[in-house]
């Protein structure tokens, strides 16, 4: 079933699903407009090093504080990003590849390797600006609308 719903100047298509097996969450795309999913972000970002070092990222992968890798609260797994530290102007594309940060007012946690070279590894945080370079190519579902904020129902 599918509802559209509008309120506060915002429209959303809402699929509703039967009920999932019990363990077996269903997860639905839900587009909606506008976005906080812009194009690009201006926020806070910090940095996760040795403490997290081997533990598994939610995409599966052990956490390595050496790559070039990002974590994000809603940006699909693999989606790479270019961001730029807007103190220095120094800029890295990294892989968008564990959920974070959990820290009230921060947009993203990098690794500390993304952090050394951004210039901020030892002010443990930076304002960055984030901007979408690529959408992972395996998602499971098409983003309806551009730009648009997907979210995550069960």
């Amino acid at each position: 079933m599918l509802r559209f719903l509008t309120g506060l100047g915002i429209g959303a298509v809402i699929a509703i699903s039967p009920p999932s097996p019990i363990g077996q969450p269903s997860f639905l795309p839900v587009c909606t407009r506008p976005s906080t999913h812009r194009m690009c972000n201006d926020g806070l970002a910090s940095w996760y090093g040795e403490q997290f070092e081997g533990s598994e990222t939610a995409s599966g992968e052990p956490y390595d504080m050496n790559a070039l890798t990002a974590a994000h609260r809603d940006l699909p797994l693999g989606t790479q990003i270019r961001v730029t530290n807007l103190r220095n102007h120094r800029s890295l594309v990294l892989r968008v590849n564990d959920r974070g940060p959990f820290v009230p007012g921060r947009l993203l946690d990098v690794s500390h390797a993304a952090a050394r070279l951004l210039g901020f590894s030892g002010r443990g945080v930076a304002r960055v600006r984030i901007q979408i370079v690529r959408l992972p190519r395996n998602l499971p579902y098409r983003l309806a609308c551009p730009g648009s904020r997907l979210y995550a129902m069960n």
